[in-house]
């Protein structure tokens, strides 16, 4: 076991992690696939379009009739039929003939080409002006022009957004692989701690961190699973997470992972197993008294109880976790960092990350980044922040000006 005392860095803490494997997939239908990942590659079966169609209400033509057209000196040309919306077209063009097509339309035999209706004056007597010259392939779609039979559409480890469902739908794929969300086991300790709809006593605080624990778990691409409070009572603690590890594929644990005499997640997860403990305490701020562990091929994480520390270890630390059992790649589902200019010094103690709280504000071209201070007990401050400066182990704070990565919520 790693002493909190001597404790390890984030980059060392994230590794613990590193050799879990996505979980098992599941076959699930499309529409019930937002945000889910992938968990086999998409190969399309079919051409799409099938068929070559209008791009363009109109008139579908042969190109080389349209050349020399202009406004000054329009082209007259004979109009043969119409094709239907949704209906084969069941007619042929010929050198001087042309087609009124709807956009979507099927083209008809012998045309290469489309006329926009804007460039074309009305019809008369079956005949139509044509005042602009096409090229052919002009204003159509040919088939497989947006996708081709055999070509790789989505890869194994997308998260799948809205669009990408879009286009399963247009290849006629509507059920996929895609991993098991992560079961979450998320509980908190303390006998100070009461659930929410209790009128906290003197002494005693509501509980928050399960819901924003659960509620980061749903955001990250799991699903949580709520143990409740627990008293710090070793057998009773212990009983909710032995539960919590048998049905679940990770284990959070709020409070209890300090050093103090009340504390006693760590000596519950011990008795589990004599090697469970991979490291307690990270060199991060806050949350430096962060208990990482593996029972029965498990994470186990003891969380700080703060709010803050617990929301921000979670992010750091659980977060990669997850991503890992989905089989998901972090670089896919992350927002991009706001390059921003600090508006006043951050000091901060050498030899662990600080992850300070800031506002935003658009100055100009220019994004400021306003340092939030409180405490890690003040939940307040990650309500009224806008993302995280991280402040690099070595450094000993930032200053005025300086330019920074926000990291958004």
């Amino acid at each position: 076991m790693a002493p909190f005392w001597k404790v390890i860095t984030r980059e060392e803490a994230e590794q613990l992690y590193a050799d879990i494997k996505p979980l098992e997939s599941e076959r699930v239908h499309i529409q019930y696939c937002l945000d889910r990942v992938l968990g086999e590659d998409i190969i399309s079966e079919v051409d799409v379009p099938h068929f070559p169609r209008s791009n363009m209400d109109g008139y579908a033509v042969r190109a080389e009739d349209t050349y020399g057209a202009s406004e000054s000196s329009p082209i007259t040309l004979k109009i043969v039929g119409k094709v239907d919306m949704g209906k084969v077209a069941d007619l042929s063009i010929s050198p001087g003939e042309v087609a009124h097509i709807a956009t979507g339309g099927m083209l008809p035999e012998g045309a290469d080409a489309m006329v926009m209706v804007e460039y074309t004056e009305a019809p008369e007597n079956d005949r139509v002006a044509i005042k602009r010259a096409v090229a052919p392939g002009e204003h159509i779609v040919s088939i497989g022009e947006d996708i081709k039979r055999g070509q790789l559409l989505l890869k194994k480890g997308n998260r799948l957004r809205a669009q990408d469902i879009g286009v399963l739908a247009a290849v006629g794929v509507t059920e996929v692989a895609v991993h098991r969300r992560p079961r979450v086991g998320i509980l908190s300790t303390g006998d100070e701690i009461v659930p929410p709809e209790v009128e906290p006593k003197p002494g005693q605080v509501r509980g928050t961190n399960i819901y924003t624990l659960s509620a980061l778990t749903v955001k990250f691409g799991g699903e949580p699973i709520d143990f409740g409070i627990v008293r710090d009572e070793f057998e009773t603690l212990k009983e909710k997470i032995a539960a919590a590890i048998q049905s679940c594929d990770i284990v959070a644990i709020s409070g209890g992972s300090s050093v103090g005499t009340q504390d006693i997640t760590l000596c519950v997860i011990k008795s589990f197993e004599a090697k469970g403990i991979l490291a307690h305490g990270v060199a991060i701020r806050p949350g430096k008294p962060t208990i990482q562990a593996l029972v029965s091929g498990k994470p186990v994480i003891g969380l700080p109880g703060h709010p803050v520390s617990a929301a921000v270890v979670y992010g750091l630390l659980v977060k990669p976790i997850i991503y890992r059992l989905t089989g998901a790649s972090e670089n896919l589902s992350e927002q991009a960092a706001i390059r921003a200019r600090l508006s006043q010094n951050v000091p901060s103690p050498s030899g662990r990350e600080d992850y300070v709280r800031v506002t935003l504000r658009r100055e100009g071209d220019l994004w400021w980044a306003d340092p939030i201070f409180g405490k890690s007990g003040a939940i307040t401050t990650l309500t009224k922040a806008d993302g995280l400066v991280k402040i690099d182990l070595e450094l000993e704070g930032l200053e005025e000006g300086q330019w920074v990565e926000v990291k958004p919520f």
